[in-house]
C-alpha cells in the first residue's frame, strides 16, 4: 500500500510540474506579445513628438546632420524603453573630419538603433527598400537612407551614384554586408556581399568593422523570443583601403568577415 501511495504522490507531483510549466509558458507568451507590441509603440512615440522638427530637417540635404541627431535620440529612447542597456568597446575612434565605410553583422530590427547610438559621426544607411513600408518609420527611412532593391541590378548600380553624393557631402556610409538577416537563425554570420567593399575601394574609405554580440538573442525576428538586457558592441581597428584596387576586394571582404566572426565567437564564450 505504501508503494502505491508513493506512486500516486509521484504522479501528482509530475502533474503539478506539468501544470506549472504550462503556466510559465503561457506567461512567457503573454510577455512576448506585449513586449513586441510595446516595441512599435516606443518607436512611434518620439517620432510623433519630434515630427515637425524631423520633417523640417529632411526638407534640404544640409539639414541631415540635425535629422541624424534626432535619430540618435529616437534610438536611445527605444533601447531604454525596451529594457536594453549597451556596452561599447572601441579599439579605434572615428575622426570627425573623415569619411568611413561602417559595416556590422545583421541579426535584428534593433541593429539600426544600436548603430545610431554607437556611431556619433553622421552617416547614411544603405538598406533594403522593404523597410520603407513600415508605417511612420518608413516615411523618414526612404527620405534619408539609400534604398536598394536587391532584385534589381539597376537599383544596385544607382546605390553607388547616391553614395558618391553623400560621401561628397562629408557623410560616412553604413552597410550591413550580409545583405539582410540570415533566414536560418542558427547561422552565426552569413556570407558578405561585395557592395560595401567596392564602395570603400572606389572612395578609398577606411572600413570600420563592428560586431553586435547580443542583438539576435535580445530581439531576433522570431516573434516569441527575446528579453531585456545587455547589448555588447565592439568597434574594431579600421581596415585601411589606401592604395587598394578592385582586385583586392575579396581579400578585404574576407578580412572584415573574419574579424567580426572571431568576435562573435569570443562574445559567445563570455558569460554576461
Amino acid at each position: 500500500m505504501t508503494l502505491f501511495k508513493n506512486l500516486d504522490k509521484i504522479k501528482h507531483n509530475i502533474s503539478v510540474k506539468k501544470v506549472n510549466l504550462k503556466s510559465m509558458r503561457g506567461i512567457k507568451i503573454i510577455f512576448w506579445v506585449v513586449w513586441r507590441v510595446w516595441f512599435y509603440i516606443v518607436m512611434a512615440i518620439p517620432i510623433l513628438i519630434m515630427f515637425p522638427f524631423l520633417v523640417l530637417s529632411i526638407l534640404t540635404e544640409s539639414g541631415y546632420p540635425y535629422f541624424f541627431k534626432m535619430a540618435r535620440i529616437w534610438s536611445k529612447f527605444i533601447l531604454i524603453g525596451m529594457g536594453f542597456y549597451y556596452k561599447i568597446e572601441k579599439e579605434q575612434t572615428l575622426e570627425p573630419n573623415k569619411n568611413y565605410m561602417i559595416v556590422a553583422n545583421h541579426t535584428s530590427m534593433i541593429d539600426i538603433m544600436l548603430m545610431l547610438v554607437t556611431i556619433k559621426k553622421p552617416f547614411v544607411f544603405v538598406g533594403k527598400k522593404e523597410l520603407s513600408k513600415i508605417p511612420l518609420f518608413g516615411f523618414f527611412y526612404k527620405r534619408t537612407c539609400i534604398l536598394v532593391d536587391r532584385a534589381s541590378s539597376r537599383s544596385k548600380h544607382s546605390v553607388f551614384e547616391r553614395a558618391q553624393k553623400r560621401i561628397n557631402q562629408g557623410l560616412s556610409i553604413c552597410i550591413f554586408p550580409e545583405g539582410g538577416v540570415p533566414d536560418d537563425e542558427s547561422v552565426l554570420l552569413d556570407s558578405f556581399k561585395d557592395g560595401a567593399f567596392r564602395l570603400a575601394i572606389d572612395h578609398q574609405l577606411p572600413i570600420v568593422p563592428i560586431t553586435f554580440g547580443d542583438n539576435k538573442k535580445r530581439f531576433s525576428y522570431t516573434f516569441f523570443s527575446g528579453s531585456p538586457g545587455l547589448l555588447r558592441v565592439k568597434i574594431h581597428s579600421f581596415v585601411e583601403t589606401n592604395g587598394k584596387i578592385m582586385t583586392d576586394k575579396n581579400n578585404l571582404k574576407e578580412q572584415v568577415c573574419q574579424i567580426i566572426y572571431a568576435q562573435l565567437i569570443e562574445f559567445g564564450e563570455k558569460k554576461h
